[in-house]
């Protein structure tokens, strides 16, 4: 298992494959165990729910479902397109994520 992963949570992402491809959306957790992570308005599943304290009604509710994190890459902040990212040393000595197509560090 790796011990570094490209995405955390709160990063914007673009889906480059499957039923979703094209489509950007915010990580809204990250299952390192599983390498998946889950993304807002991607993947979206019907769960059949039974009446209970959140929904009285019960019935058909949409939810997010986890995307592999090979299907995922990063969308730079400032240009706002995919990237790839490695990771580099910067002036104060801490390892930090940075954008292959711009250089520019990930904050």
């Amino acid at each position: 298992m790796n011990n570094k992963l490209h995405i955390k949570k709160g990063d914007t992402v673009y889906v480059n494959s499957g039923e979703y491809k094209g489509q950007q959306g915010r990580v809204l957790e990250v299952y390192r165990n599983k390498n998946k992570a889950l993304v807002e308005s991607i993947n979206m599943v019907s769960k059949h729910t039974k009446p209970n304290a959140q929904y009285p009604q019960g019935g058909i509710i949409k939810k997010e479902a986890p995307v592999h994190l090979s299907n995922l890459m990063l969308v730079d902040g400032s240009t706002g397109e995919p990237t790839r990212i490695g990771r580099k040393l910067n002036d104060k000595g801490k390892l930090v994520r940075y954008s292959k197509k711009s250089g520019e560090e990930i904050k």
